[in-house]
């Protein structure tokens, strides 16, 4: 409901005004032991379902919904899901070229989002209503949703290699990897897991597929429409084209990179050295369990959302669902192991 008056965003508004008297009516339920089940319920429903249909019944949505229908469009139309010249922010796609595949798809883009994120979290064993409920997640849900299936392919895989599956591991963050940047420092978790976990052999055959999943996906579009690639991808949300990103929530990154003279500079060094420090974790102390794995790679993405010059508040539902298999979840796979020896990888490829 704070959200409802704060807010100078209509879907906000209207997600905090519908997601308030959900979340008014599942605190009474929970108040009783018996309706807790039905607290769940109604809390899911109040702050994602009823929203949701609200918001796309009236065709409202924050832009990146928009965004992602047209790159939709112009793969179909014109192979590309870049525009060569962007000059307005709409223009810009800042997404990899697989999150025009959803686009693509009939209907609002959201459906197939949300639909995507509560598929990865099922098959990763994270169907708990309280994480669809929590308003970091559901808020996301209801007016946007472009990192929702990028952070749950990334959980998903993270399992899939703490389970000591390589070939499926790879194949779901490669996919993940081609949504958006945020989910390649998946990989190299992902990697240093299996390699202590299952060795040398499968952790290449992990590193194969992941590498070769996502180079199919981008680089053909890559090389296809290089000008408006780079200006999309990668100089608009480094903050080098004329347009800026409107993520400029204030935390740490940006305040500095605002209000402090050279301050891009000093956030860009320690968003260096955080990600330095979280590789050389992975080098001196591999993660062993995929709880472990998922709690390394929460931390290192908080710190970089939080340092990131152009960053918002929304990017840190990455550090929240990879926390739930890190903190919530019995994963299957995720005791402790001795390292294999090598005469021993055969047997469990």
């Amino acid at each position: 409901m704070a959200l409802a008056l704060a807010s100078d965003l209509g879907p906000h508004r209207v997600w905090g005004v519908v997601a308030g008297a959900g979340y008014a009516v599942a605190a009474v339920l929970a108040c009783g032991a018996r309706s807790r089940p039905a607290a769940r319920v109604v809390a899911v429903a109040g702050a994602v379902v009823v929203p949701l249909v609200c918001l796309v019944t009236a065709g409202l949505g924050q832009l990146e919904v928009a965004v992602v229908e047209r790159s939709g469009q112009l793969l179909l139309t014109t192979g590309s899901p870049y525009v060569t010249a962007p000059t307005a922010v709409a223009d810009f796609n800042p997404y990899l070229p697989g999150m025009a595949l959803f686009g693509v798809l009939p209907g609002d883009a959201r459906w197939w989002l949300g639909g995507a994120f509560v598929a990865a979290l099922a098959a990763a064993g994270l169907h708990r209503a309280w994480l669809l409920a929590c308003p970091l997640v559901a808020l996301p849900l209801t007016v946007g949703g472009i990192d929702l299936p990028v952070v749950g392919l990334m959980c998903l895989g993270v399992a899939l290699a703490g389970q000591g599956r390589p070939g499926r591991a790879g194949l779901v963050l490669g996919a993940a990897a081609a949504l958006k940047w945020t989910a390649w420092p998946a990989l190299p978790v992902a990697l240093a897991l299996i390699a202590v976990r299952r060795g040398g052999r499968p952790a290449l055959r992990y590193a194969a597929v992941a590498l070769s999943t996502a180079t199919a996906a981008v680089l053909p579009f890559a090389l296809a429409n290089p000008s408006g690639f780079y200006r999309s991808v990668i100089a608009f949300p480094l903050g080098l084209t004329d347009t800026t990103s409107p993520a400029a929530s204030p935390l740490p990154g940006h305040l500095l990179a605002t209000y402090l003279p050279g301050g891009r500079v000093i956030a860009l060094a320690l968003l260096a050295v955080s990600a330095l420090l979280i590789a050389v974790s992975l080098v001196v102390r591999p993660p062993g369990t995929a709880r472990v794995a998922a709690a390394r790679l929460a931390l290192g993405l908080g710190l970089a959302m939080a340092l990131m010059p152009a960053t918002r508040f929304g990017y840190l539902v990455y550090s929240l669902v990879l926390g739930a298999p890190a903190y919530r979840m019995s994963l299957r796979g995720s005791t402790t192991v001795t390292p294999l020896a090598p005469s021993r990888e055969k047997a469990l490829v």
